[in-house]
């Protein structure tokens, strides 16, 4: 386990994350719709699952001790003042659907984007309410 010490508070810690997040999943989510018919192609997504994990346990652990404690995951790794590293990893659900079915395969992925997207904009909404807040 690791815990994260920084000036910045736990909470706005969390969003940064989450939207640092989301923005390195659209990159990945959107190759998936440009390179598709590329030779030798795999679609990837991010590790979802497990940062959705980690962020459960550091708001749990903030409502708990007010502090941040994250722990690694296989794809999900923190490091010191927020740096978070998430390696993306192949959608095998993904795959499967792009060669029996591309139709669909497109609209799985145009799917994950916009539930992305909803996730990057609560998430920047709740970081600008907090930063209001603090600057009355």
């Amino acid at each position: 386990m690791k815990t994260t010490s920084t000036t910045i508070d736990n909470i706005t810690e969390i969003l940064t994350q989450i939207i640092e997040f989301t923005e390195r999943r659209r990159h990945v989510l959107t190759c998936n719709l440009f390179d598709y018919k590329n030779p030798g192609f795999h679609p990837y997504d991010m590790p979802v699952t497990e940062f959705a994990d980690c962020m459960t346990e550091a708001v749990t652990e903030h409502v708990c001790s007010r502090r941040i404690l994250v722990c690694d995951r296989k794809h999900v790794r923190f490091g010191e003042d927020g740096c978070f590293d998430a390696v993306p990893v192949v959608d095998h659900k993904a795959e499967k659907l792009l060669s029996s079915d591309p139709k669909q395969y497109l609209h799985l992925q145009i799917h994950k984007l916009s539930e992305n997207l909803m996730n990057n904009r609560i998430a920047v909404e709740l970081l600008k309410q907090k930063q209001q807040r603090n600057s009355e």
